[in-house]
């Protein structure tokens, strides 16, 4: 039904949507690309999975207490690791990222029980949602309705919380930011955490929809094009980039030839950057 289709790719866009959002808010903040955001992805669905398999703990307290130990990770890796990137060439912060990630997919596929099992996050409920002749999975609504919790909680953060202010003012000029009393480097680091933090928590919204497995990171691949078509200094544009391509790739799936559906992210971005450089974030501050 084409009602399922577009409700499976707008699942699919809340996570490149949310991976895209952690792209654009280290961008932001420290005009660094990070290029583990996958492996961050997959290291958070993980840790739900431990926690649920090994400990027996309940799937959302398991999805708290992951994303939680991924803001933490990320904080250590900023202190320990990322800070030295700043003021770099920005290449630096793109090695050095690619090569923690590495290092990341490393250290879990040497885990045998990570690559010999198949492993999937529990949801709390199994039923569809049956509207009419259509039955929605509820996996989907899942990822749906947690993507909407999470962007409203964001947008409390950054307009009325005085740390939210303060990382929205050192991402638009540091040095102004600085002169009012913010520590540029406790934003950087801050920045680094709710990366984490985020791409953990697409991780884990993907969790009870495939299986949780070192590859699964690849999906990141699909949010960096959609953080560009957004544009990367626009938060909401990012969202909006990868419902764009979520939707896309549904649709393409459905009605175009096999293999259309993998080139659709990318064709998407070309068409993006030609058309509109600064991506689709910016079209609206230009009217």
């Amino acid at each position: 039904m084409f009602a399922q289709v577009v409700v499976g790719g707008v699942a699919a866009g809340c996570v490149y949507g949310l991976v895209a959002l952690s792209f654009v808010l280290i961008y932001k903040a420290t005009r660094s690309v990070s290029f583990m955001q996958g492996e961050l992805l997959m290291l958070g669905a993980f840790t739900a999975v431990v926690l649920v398999e090994a400990l027996g703990w309940p799937a959302w307290v398991a999805a708290v207490a992951a994303v939680a130990a991924s803001f933490a990770f990320g904080l250590v890796l900023e202190r320990a690791v990322l800070w030295r990137a700043i003021g770099q060439p920005h290449l630096t912060p793109v090695l050095l990222t690619f090569g923690l990630g590495l290092v990341i997919r490393g250290a879990v596929t040497s885990v045998p029980e990570a690559t010999h099992r198949m492993h999937r996050l529990p949801l709390p409920w199994s039923r569809p949602l049956t509207v009419g002749p259509v039955q929605f999975a509820p996996e989907h609504l899942m990822v749906i309705l947690a993507t909407c919790t999470a962007c409203a909680v964001l947008a409390l953060f950054f307009r009325h919380s005085r740390t939210g202010l303060a990382l929205r003012a050192c991402s638009e000029d540091s040095g102004v930011a600085a002169m009012l009393g913010v520590s540029p480097a406790a934003m950087h680091a801050l920045a680094w955490a709710l990366g984490a933090a985020l791409a953990a928590f697409a991780g884990v919204l993907l969790a009870p929809v495939t299986f949780v497995e070192p590859g699964m990171g690849m999906v990141a691949l699909k949010a960096f094009p959609a953080a560009v078509i957004g544009g990367l200094a626009s938060l909401p544009g990012a969202l909006l980039g990868g419902l764009f391509i979520g939707l896309s790739e549904a649709l393409a799936g459905r009605f175009l030839p096999d293999g259309v559906k993998d080139l659709t992210a990318y064709g998407l971005m070309l068409a993006v950057l030609l058309l509109f450089p600064r991506g689709i974030g910016e079209i609206g501050r230009r009217q």
